[in-house]
């Protein structure tokens, strides 16, 4: 069996990381890329995706903790290899860090903001000896400590901001809590243009554009890696880095679930890879669930709940109603990518920005780009929760559960009709002014919920003569679905056939079902239905 190691599941500090015995895959390649080549930084990315950490490894560098990169056993015997910076001409004179950490901050108020700001600059005041100004701004003070950083020390002062923005999401549609925070950020942080004499390094994180909130107007010599090829890896784990640096903990993983690594692979792969956050395309894993998935030796859904802000959710349900069957393989020019959180009249930047969609095909003759869900797990959980919007949820949840239980039932037996029954039954439980939508709202409900479990289904497939409602892949055969309102299951069946529907799934291997479902307005529920297993 492989040796047990440990992983940095919610840790942010480098320095634990490191002296406790934790894994680390080495991202000061690229860190000592953008180091030395450049000054004023912004990197925007989901939540869990390692900005702290990162931030946190670039203050252990600027600090000259070289100690922390090379080669050296902690308690245990674990021994942490070399680092690849350790290994370069970095010459690791200690400069002065002043770094702002707004992540973790869980009360949006001016005054919570106000307070947080007045405790860091009061921490650097007291490390150089400042007495605070009462009265004075904060880009004031702000101004003296790094001035006195860089005149006590003989160094260029480091500035790090860690989730800029945290303040900024949760304040939409507050315009006067929106423009307080606005100007207490654009206040603190005017003098960073100014000060670049005395500045070694500047890097800036968040979700959101930073040029278009508002907040670093005056900052704009800031370089925008969010969408560089080159450091599109700088956060998550990269296929490459899965395969080797984490490899013992695919095999461990692979014991564990009684799978070959390959089979363990692929489904990693499957369930938390599909990041891309450049035109380049390099396959980036969620580190956040990548870790509790090798932590807990159980491959599950860890991302969505625990990253997903409740000012997002908000702005979502304030836009016209998404449907999952829109969203997957939408395209777009580059500017989308700039468009900030608080205009809210387009869905699909507050998407890409929080992680629910991502590159998946760049077109450089016409600069665009195609946009959808990235792996299994956001899937799932994007699904289950837009469904709170397609169907109010309340007095039917006890039909959702029993439905998600008649799915896991009709995966093992292969026994369609249960299946069906336990549709009717979820059907019969929405309240009739939700249920007199027509035929495509069944239609969104269903895929909706089946992609909620989990299910691999397709939407509106393409053939060479039309479209297929629903193409439901499961593991004993292959499901084509027909639906038709107010209409017969022969029609559903025979629309089938007539296009071809099945066509291109005959070379899987597995059985194909033909299935036509037939609902009604009057009863609003399905009437009918008739499905043909094809020999």
């Amino acid at each position: 069996m492989a040796p047990l190691r440990k992983y940095p599941v919610g840790i942010q500090s480098f320095e634990s990381i490191r002296m406790d015995g934790y894994i680390y895959v080495d991202k000061t390649p690229l860190i000592y890329k953008m180091i030395t080549e450049g000054k004023p930084y912004f990197l925007s990315r989901p939540r869990r995706f390692g900005k702290s950490l990162l931030c946190s490894t670039l203050e252990a560098i600027f600090q000259g903790r070289r100690e922390l990169f090379e080669a050296f056993t902690v308690k245990g015997g674990i021994e942490q290899p070399q680092l690849f910076i350790a290994t370069t001409d970095w010459e690791w004179e200690p400069h002065p860090v002043i770094r702002f950490d707004f992540s973790q901050e869980r009360e949006y108020t001016i005054e919570a903001l106000d307070k947080l700001i007045n405790f860091t600059l009061s921490r650097y005041e007291s490390e150089y000896g400042l007495t605070p100004q009462i009265g004075e701004g904060n880009n004031t003070r702000f101004i003296s400590i790094v001035r006195e950083a860089h005149r006590q020390t003989g160094r260029r002062a480091v500035v790090l901001v860690d989730e800029y923005d945290a303040f900024m999401l949760h304040s939409i549609g507050d315009s006067e809590l929106e423009e307080g925070i606005r100007r207490s950020f654009s206040s603190l942080f005017s003098p960073l243009k100014a000060l670049d004499d005395h500045l070694q390094f500047v890097f800036i994180t968040g979700i959101s554009k930073f040029s278009q909130m508002g907040i670093f107007s005056t900052l704009n010599n800031l370089n925008n890696i969010s969408m560089a090829a080159d450091y599109e890896a700088l956060c998550g784990i990269t296929e490459e880095e899965l395969t080797t640096q984490l490899h013992p903990d695919i095999e461990r993983l692979a014991q564990k679930l009684g799978e070959s690594c390959d089979e363990t692979f692929a489904e990693l792969k499957r369930m938390y890879d599909g990041y891309h956050f450049s035109e380049d395309m390099t396959d980036i894993y969620n580190p956040f669930s990548l870790f509790n998935a090798l932590n807990k030796r159980k491959i599950s859904d860890y991302w969505f709940d625990s990253a997903t802000p409740s000012a997002v959710i908000d702005m979502l349900a304030q836009m016209p109603p998404i449907q999952l069957t829109d969203i997957d393989g939408v395209t777009c020019s580059a500017g989308v990518f700039d468009i900030p959180f608080n205009s809210y009249s387009n869905p699909f930047p507050v998407l890409y920005q929080s992680g629910y969609l991502t590159i998946k095909n760049y077109d450089r003759e016409y600069d665009e780009y195609t946009l959808g869900l990235p792996n299994l797990e956001v899937r799932k959980g994007f699904a289950d929760n837009l469904y709170q919007y397609v169907v109010s949820p309340k007095g039917i949840d006890t039909n959702k559960n029993a439905l998600f239980l008649a799915y896991n039932r009709f995966r093992r037996s292969d026994s369609l009709p249960p299946f069906i029954e336990a549709i009717k039954v979820f059907f019969a439980g929405i309240p009739y002014y939700l249920n007199e939508k027509g035929e495509h709202h069944y239609h969104v409900i269903l895929y909706t919920l089946l992609t909620a479990f989990g299910a691999d289904i397709l939407a509106e497939e393409p053939s060479a003569k039309g479209r297929a409602d629903i193409i439901l892949k499961m593991p004993q055969g292959i499901y084509v679905i027909e639906i038709k309102y107010d209409d017969t299951a022969d029609e559903a069946l025979k629309q089938i056939d007539q296009r071809r529907y099945a066509d291109k799934y005959r070379s899987d291997g597995r059985p194909i079902t033909k299935v036509g479902i037939a609902f009604s307005s009057k009863e609003r529920n399905i009437t009918e239905y008739k499905s043909v297993r094809e020999k």
